[in-house]
């Protein structure tokens, strides 16, 4: 079962952080999260491979421009590269809108 991606609430723009409750990293002891790099990151990863709202993760991790640890099973440097394709996409979406229409 896959948890459904984190949206801001419509009252506050707060996200939802229920599904923390149900991550496979709550039950990894002595797997570092926030390591600075190779084999640490890999470790989390694996950890994250299987876990059920390893989506909701990530999409948290996005939107909330986490900067640091690995979320979601990327690691800071992959979670760039998505953020940085997601403005990419958006900006091709937005130019064949009318300037009325973008934004």
């Amino acid at each position: 079962m896959s948890a459904r991606a984190p949206r801001p609430s419509a009252l506050d723009g707060s996200l939802p952080t229920d599904w923390m409750e149900s991550g496979a990293c709550r039950n990894a002891p002595g797997v570092d999260f926030f390591p600075s790099a190779g084999s640490g990151v890999l470790a989390a990863q694996r950890v994250c491979a299987g876990c059920p709202v390893r989506e909701a993760c990530l999409e948290y991790a996005l939107i909330q421009e986490i900067s640091h640890g690995v979320w979601g099973g990327a690691s800071d440097r992959q979670r760039q590269r998505l953020r940085a394709a997601r403005l990419r996409d958006a900006r091709v979406a937005n130019a064949g809108r009318p300037e009325s229409m973008a934004g």
